[in-house]
């Protein structure tokens, strides 16, 4: 298998979080022993990765590009709409540039900037992103022949 190039999207809100994706997602390829390059970026919130992940794919130096984020409900219904945007963006890339897209982007209900809260979080945010580098693995290495 080619080494796979590979760019991994993060939004900076709860950034402490949504990193915790990237941890996951690089030692799940570690131990699959894939060989890969992964670029790292950062972006304000969510609602600016579906854009990033557009400019990335049409590069063409992308075999994948992964976005990560934690939209909370901040009780006055802006969540749904920002993770639907989100959601439908990423959605519009992968199918417009050929360049699967995976979203890590968790919109909890429930969320509170509490110990508790923010470790089961972290630990759920490890596993999603090593959940993303299965998935990225299978994609790359399906034939469609």
């Amino acid at each position: 298998m080619k080494k796979l190039n590979i760019a991994f999207i993060k939004a900076s809100w709860h950034k402490e979080i949504v990193g915790k994706a990237l941890e996951g997602f690089q030692q799940e390829l570690t131990l699959q022993n894939v060989a890969a390059e992964v670029k790292a970026l950062d972006v304000p919130g969510a609602f600016e990765m579906p854009l990033l992940a557009q400019r990335l794919a049409k590069t063409g130096h992308y075999d994948a590009i992964v976005c990560a984020a934690l939209v909370v409900d901040g009780g006055i219904y802006r969540h749904d709409f920002v993770a639907q945007a989100v959601v439908d963006g990423l959605m519009n890339v992968q199918l417009s540039t050929n360049v699967p897209v995976f979203s890590v982007s968790l919109t909890p209900h429930n969320f509170q900037p509490a110990d508790e809260f923010i470790q089961f979080y972290e630990k759920h945010f490890v596993k999603k992103g090593a959940e993303a580098a299965r998935a990225v693995l299978a994609i790359t290495q399906l034939s469609i022949d």
